[in-house]
């Protein structure tokens, strides 16, 4: 059974200058984000799928991923892999006082407002002086990502919807504004800033309902190209193409597609 430090030394022997392999002794924590990017999210794919046995071998490549940041880390004299694991340990436990001290915390919701106010201790501790409610959230991540933690720290202050009634009207609002733009003859710039009010309710209305965004979004991928799919099949049967078919045909192809789920 191999361990943690048989995947060190195999990093630090793939680095190796003079031994190691080409490919891994070019890469640097720019190129190596994109993999670490991807490899995140064919985690979630498999946890989506319920498909445990791939989930441990994802988590294995995830896991390599931060073995390789630490190990181009530690060649640059930054930090080392047991570093990695000591800042997190201690993050952990002092993100967690209802578990490792005296804190209470009754619920879920009441962790998550206490580990928001640790947060903000902590930047304030290192001297940062952004004293914004929504200081601290990485422009980095997926934009979807980023207007739920953006509405999450609104309502750590109190300013957010009572419950999703009005979520929906404002929806509706937004909708309204972007038809009113395409009637007005669509400017790409005024496109982009009402579709973008409609995506970000959207993402309220889905945090409202306790609902991930991005679990959400591939469920509904994963349902229109399984149906495009048997489109294409039900067309195939019928001794055809489906670009063959002209509009009304796909659409019955698809009511068809629906049904046979």
């Amino acid at each position: 059974m191999h361990t943690i430090d048989d995947l060190l030394a195999i990093m630090a022997r793939l680095r190796d200058p003079v031994n190691g392999c080409p490919w891994d002794v070019k890469q640097n924590f720019d190129s190596i984000v994109p993999y670490t990017i991807e490899e995140a999210y064919e985690v979630a794919d498999a946890v989506d799928r319920r498909d445990y046995r791939d989930l441990c071998g994802e988590l294995g490549d995830l896991l390599l991923q931060v073995v390789f940041h630490a190990r181009m880390a530690e060649e640059a004299g930054h930090f080392r892999f047991a570093d990695v694991v000591a800042s997190i340990c201690e993050k952990m436990i002092a993100r967690h006082p209802h578990v490792f001290a005296d804190a209470e915390a009754e619920s879920a919701d009441e962790v998550l407002t206490n580990w928001e106010a640790i947060k903000r201790q902590e930047r304030a501790a290192r001297g940062d002086e952004d004293t914004s409610a929504l200081s601290g959230i990485a422009r980095g991540m997926p934009e979807w990502q980023r207007a739920i933690k953006l509405q999450k720290r609104a309502a750590t202050v109190g300013f957010d919807w009572p419950d999703v009634n009005p979520v929906f009207d404002k929806l509706h609002e937004e909708i309204e504004e972007v038809r009113e733009e395409f009637a007005a003859g669509a400017d790409p710039q005024r496109l982009i800033d009402e579709i973008g009010d409609v995506l970000f309710v959207c993402a309220n209305l889905a945090r409202h309902a306790r609902v991930d965004v991005s679990a959400a979004l591939r469920h509904a991928n994963a349902k229109f190209e399984r149906r495009f799919r048997r489109m294409e099949a039900l067309a195939a049967e019928d001794g055809g193409e489906l670009a063959a078919h002209s509009l009304a045909g796909q659409e019955a192809l698809w009511e068809r597609a629906k049904r046979d789920e």
